[in-house]
């Protein structure tokens, strides 16, 4: 709808126009702020407002740069900016998410285990490593509810759920860019897909043991208090042996991984224009693949299948309107930071800069961490991937441990409160509806305050120094 707005009053010349970012004001932020703003507080200041209306909100601070920037600039230039965001970035994340989305829905583990603090850990580390497959968001409704049923006989199990949206929602999907949202904007901007692997693989394995570790030992502790577990008759779901249903799907998320790597890995060499903006074909072939894969798991999948995981579009609707909105604000956030220090936020640029003008990777860790912790993290990451300099070849090599830094901070430090990643507010919503009683804002925040926050130190000291 955005985009046709504008395109309806677009001259035919002039769009491929860019934005010079260092004739821009920090008030052209204002928009992309206000968005991120009101989807953080929100839905916690104003659920029954928010829920309803988050569509319109979304399309009015999008509109709050684009009408402004048609009048100052020429509608030709919205446009051209528009279709950028759109067509090399929304549209391939927003159909991916949907492709992960779809095909994780589609399978459903029914049956039950006695929750133990062996059996918890080995789900919470089963789940972490297919979150850097499935993506965290298809991870987390895989697993988090054969967990909650696992320990429907303990009296405490708000940790069990605190602990998964540290693993699966967030910190498992660090490998790989269909683990997390900000990785595969770093593919589609140009990082390779086996990139974050190799460059912080060390970083998420000692991140995940540690938190696994320390899960066991307080898991342990719960498990051996005096009537933690109920009587066999107060059970509410008794053992039962595991079965999956919806398998055929196994097969599409392959097919995803072989779609992603695909777009990667064959460079053709042929391009299409749209409004200035160059669209290549292994992208478009990708991107319809992934719509058909998406078909082929609702044709195929038992419709008991996505009933046990109470399947439904509302997330995907939900994403996709407030990322059509943050890919749109945020195009002049990106302006002024490519401006460095010729543009309105200099001073980012400054505090992340040594004055030797290298960059300061802790300062990266932790501004890139903060800022995700508790605005979405895939904006989070582009915002600074741009301030970083914005060039891929340049940061997968040269400045590859600032890159690392920006992707374990934006990736890890989304767990450090519900709004940092999509996933912990979807587990918090289920594991409530599940009769578990889960710690409040900031009843969370002491939770990753005093768990995540030393952890996240230690890594300062032992990864992001130089």
């Amino acid at each position: 709808m955005l985009l046709l707005l504008v395109l309806t009053v677009a001259p035919s010349s002039g769009l491929a126009a860019e934005l010079d970012g260092r004739t821009l004001s920090v008030l052209w932020a204002v928009p992309f702020a206000g968005l991120l703003l009101s989807i953080a507080l929100g839905p916690l200041l104003f659920p029954f407002k928010w829920h309803p209306h988050y569509g319109k909100i979304t399309l009015g601070w999008a509109l709050a740069f684009l009408l402004p920037c048609a009048a100052l600039f020429g509608a030709g230039t919205a446009a051209a900016n528009v279709m950028h965001a759109f067509s090399a970035e929304f549209i391939p994340f927003i159909i991916l998410i949907a492709a992960l989305f779809t095909v994780a829905g589609g399978i459903c583990l029914r049956g039950n285990l006695h929750g133990t603090p062996a059996l918890n850990t080995a789900i919470l580390a089963l789940g972490t490593v297919l979150a850097s497959v499935m993506g965290t968001t298809g991870a987390s409704m895989l697993m988090i509810r054969p967990l909650i049923r696992a320990n429907d006989n303990r009296k405490h199990a708000a940790h069990i759920v605190v602990f998964f949206i540290f693993l699966v929602s967030n910190a498992g999907g660090s490998l790989t860019p269909l683990g997390d949202p900000p990785l595969f904007l770093g593919f589609l901007k140009g990082v390779e897909f086996f990139w974050t692997l190799k460059h912080i693989f060390p970083e998420t394995l000692f991140l995940c043991v540690a938190l696994l570790a320390i899960f066991f030992a307080l898991d342990s502790w719960y498990f051996h208090k005096r009537e933690e577990v109920l009587p066999p008759n107060l059970d509410p779901t008794p053992d039962s042996a595991l079965r999956l249903e919806g398998k055929a799907n196994f097969l599409l998320l392959g097919a995803i991984v072989g779609l992603v790597l695909m777009s990667g890995l064959w460079k053709p060499g042929i391009a299409f224009h749209l409004l200035g903006t160059e669209v290549e074909l292994q992208n478009i072939v990708r991107d319809v693949a992934l719509l058909a894969v998406i078909g082929c798991s609702l044709a195929i999948t038992p419709r008991s299948a996505r009933e046990g995981n109470d399947f439904s579009w509302g997330p995907v609707a939900e994403v996709a309107k407030l990322f059509a909105g943050i890919f749109i604000t945020i195009v002049p956030v990106i302006a002024m930071l490519r401006a460095g220090t010729e543009g309105a936020f200099s001073a980012v640029i400054n505090a992340v800069t040594g004055p030797d003008g290298r960059p300061i990777d802790a300062m990266y860790f932790w501004a890139s961490g903060i800022l995700s912790s508790f605005l979405d993290n895939a904006p989070t990451y582009l915002v600074f991937f741009n301030t970083a300099g914005g060039d891929p070849k340049v940061l997968m090599t040269t400045m590859a441990s600032t890159l690392a830094a920006i992707s374990c901070g934006a990736v890890f430090m989304g767990a450090n409160s519900y709004i940092g990643n999509a996933p912990n507010l979807m587990v918090k919503s289920i594991a409530e509806e599940r009769g578990i009683r889960m710690p409040s804002f900031f009843g969370y925040m002491a939770w990753s305050g005093a768990v995540l926050i030393p952890l996240f130190l230690v890594m300062t000291l032992l990864f992001f120094r130089g």
